[in-house]
């Protein structure tokens, strides 16, 4: 497993080295209203009445023509809660509400799917319903696509936590986020590595989403599997420098549902794509291969292995520091293994650090020292996986949201005090 650890060292100390700011680093020119194109948003729900009204409010927020604006809410035929809160909001006539019919699998790859063959626009956009994207993301997604050759099929925004004060939880997250949004996602793409996508934020040519036919309903990571079949398939995802604020769970249970969700589809996703080994390797060639299984496979072999190599590697190293080594192949076993723990430590702390320079987070930064307890839980969540997989190989565990205490943004107390606003209109005396 070395070769699998070193690949993953390797590559997230060769993202930190590339500059990859927050924002663009080149302004683009304001396109004209006439000359964008229509533009396709597909947000899927269940069980989210806490948020709808945000909801519409952030997609409300986006800088782009009405006209142009073709979102589709795709919900379920049992989810009368968020229908209801839906139907007592004011909605612009540029979104439909599309129900997906009964049927398996109940994820949101199959929700996706359902409004593919709907989507209008000549871009496709997924959001989850507690995002809220920047009101320029659009705009600067279509300018991108509109300079980048046609093999680039996908953009992946910025995912970014906005309730971190929320708990010690929502502390590790926001630094977990913003170290691969911001720092590793941007340089796997300049590097030319295939990249798992983020489960939100993806900017598509749906021409090519379409001809990829969409997501795999089965897998409960869809975007992790997405992301490297578009590299397989011969087309290139890029980094888009705008930022989407995303709400994280702030409890251990909530949390530990959600990641062992996505550390069972990364699992997934490598059994899907190592069936046919020397196909694989013939698409990609050797050195993206070698990265697609490190990024995969590899991701989940660290999780699963993490504690126990590093308690077992503390404990050989501490009984071979009282005794001089008996060969010089044990000697380079040892050399080898403190090698990499120290940069494998350092491949966690400098994409933490620079993330947070970069988002101009440095209150975070006494909280970096507890990463390495955070990915423990990590491994609980990997193992968790392992025997989810086993009994509920496709079952989804919902992430509630609408819970959050605390904003970065402002955005969330806002709206909080414009409800109550509302409500108090609503029931004040005549």
């Amino acid at each position: 497993m070395s070769l699998l650890f070193l690949g993953i060292i390797v590559l997230r100390l060769a993202a930190s080295l590339l500059d990859n700011p927050v924002e663009p680093a080149i302004r683009t020119l304001r396109v004209e209203d006439a000359a964008l194109p229509v533009y396709t948003i597909i947000v899927a729900l269940y069980r989210e009445k806490r948020i709808a009204a945000r909801l519409i409010d952030a997609l409300a927020r986006i800088d782009y023509p009405a006209a142009k604006l073709d979102i589709k809410l795709v919900l379920e035929t049992d989810d009368l809660e968020t229908l209801e809160a839906l139907g007592s909001i004011a909605m612009p006539g540029n979104i439909d509400r599309v129900i997906a019919p009964r049927g398996a699998p109940r994820t949101k790859p199959r929700a996706l799917n359902v409004a593919l063959p709907l989507a209008r626009g000549q871009y496709t956009v997924i959001y989850d319903a507690e995002d809220v994207p920047d009101p320029g993301q659009l705009r600067l997604a279509a300018a991108r696509f509109a300079q980048l050759p046609s093999k680039v099929a996908c953009l992946q925004a910025r995912l970014t936590i906005d309730n971190t004060d929320d708990s010690w939880l929502t502390r590790l997250f926001t630094i977990e986020y913003a170290a691969l949004f911001d720092v590793l996602n941007p340089g796997f793409a300049e590097i030319g590595s295939p990249i798992p996508l983020g489960g939100t934020s993806n900017h598509f040519r749906t021409s090519v989403l379409r001809d990829i036919h969409g997501w795999d309903a089965w897998n409960v990571t869809e975007d992790a599997d997405l992301g490297l079949r578009l590299a397989r398939l011969g087309h290139d995802v890029m980094d888009l420098p705008s930022s989407t604020l995303e709400e994280a769970p702030s409890t251990l249970r909530a949390w530990m549902r959600q990641r062992t969700r996505w550390m069972k589809g990364y699992v997934q996703t490598s059994i899907s794509h190592s069936r046919k080994p020397w196909t694989m390797l013939s698409q990609l060639g050797i050195w993206r291969f070698y990265a697609a299984l490190v990024l995969s496979m590899g991701s989940v072999l660290s999780a699963l292995v993490y504690p126990i190599l590093t308690g077992m590697l503390v404990t050989a190293w501490g009984y071979g520091a009282s005794r001089p080594p008996h060969s010089r192949w044990e000697a380079a076993v040892h050399a080898c293994s403190l090698t990499l723990f120290f940069f494998g430590a350092a491949s966690i702390f400098i994409p933490a650090c620079l993330a947070l320079h970069r988002r101009g987070l440095w209150r975070l930064l006494p909280w970096v020292p507890l990463l390495p307890v955070y990915y423990v839980l990590v491994s609980m969540a990997a193992w968790r996986a392992l025997w989810e997989l086993a009994v509920a190989p496709f079952r989804w565990n919902k992430t509630s949201h609408g819970l959050a205490r605390t904003s970065r943004a402002g955005l969330f107390q806002k709206h909080q005090a414009r409800l109550v606003s509302t409500r108090s209109l609503k029931t004040a005396p005549p």
